[in-house]
Parts: C-alpha cells; sequence; structure tokens
C-alpha cells in the first residue's frame, strides 16, 4: 500500500487497475515549460514552469515547480513560487517557498523557508 519515494518519505502507492494513475518521476537534469496533469503522483526532481494538477505533488529536494498546483496532498523538500490549493501540503525543512495556499492540514518543519499567505478552507468557507 505504500511505497518508499526516493527522499526516503512514505507515499501512498496507485493500486493496480484503479483511477488513482501511477507515479510519474520528473528526473533532476529535466525542465518543463508547460502544464503537467496525472491522476497519480508526480515526483519533481528538476524543473517545472507551469501550473500542476495531480493527486499527489511531491517536489524533492533540488525540484523547483513555479506555477498553480492543484493536488490532494503536496510536499515541498526544494523550491515553490505560485499558489497551492490542497487537502494535506507539508513543508520539510529543505523547503523554500513563495506561494499562497489554501489547505486542511498543514505541516511545517523547522528549517523551512516561508514567504506567503495561508488559508484553511474549512475557514474560507465559513467566511
Amino acid at each position: 500500500m505504500f511505497n518508499k519515494s526516493s527522499e526516503g518519505d512514505t507515499l501512498p502507492a496507485a493500486r493496480p487497475g484503479s483511477n488513482s494513475g501511477g507515479r510519474s518521476h520528473l528526473s533532476s537534469d529535466l525542465k518543463i515549460t508547460g502544464n503537467i496533469t496525472s491522476t497519480g503522483i508526480v515526483e519533481v526532481m528538476g524543473e517545472v514552469q507551469g501550473d500542476v494538477d495531480a493527486k499527489t505533488l511531491v517536489i524533492g529536494t533540488e525540484g523547483q515547480v513555479s506555477g498553480k498546483v492543484r493536488a490532494e496532498a503536496v510536499e515541498v523538500r526544494g523550491h515553490l513560487n505560485g499558489s497551492a490549493a490542497c487537502v494535506q501540503f507539508t513543508l520539510r525543512s529543505s523547503s523554500v517557498s513563495s506561494v499562497t495556499v489554501t489547505y486542511d492540514q498543514l505541516v511545517i518543519e523547522s528549517g523551512a523557508e516561508i514567504e506567503g499567505k495561508f488559508a484553511h478552507a474549512g475557514k474560507r468557507a465559513q467566511a
């Protein structure tokens, strides 16, 4: 049910035959200019300049994403610039982010560099 990623964290695995998609690993030598859409897990170790829509987005320590992110879960170990709408948003200690985030669950590790605005989705819905 869980797989270890190259960063050592535990991510849910895609179930065979389900609509949850697979796992896409964008290596460190890859630069994408354009939007990415996936029904599974997207791991960015390189650079993406564009929007990302996925079930789960993991930005590795050397990874960079600039754009709008929509996902159930977002884990940032590298750089994120833009906006994110997600259920679970995690900033690891190695992350550097300039972002506007709408979330349900938020984790920020000590050492994370953050500039941005955070809004809890439940609070926004009540306003």
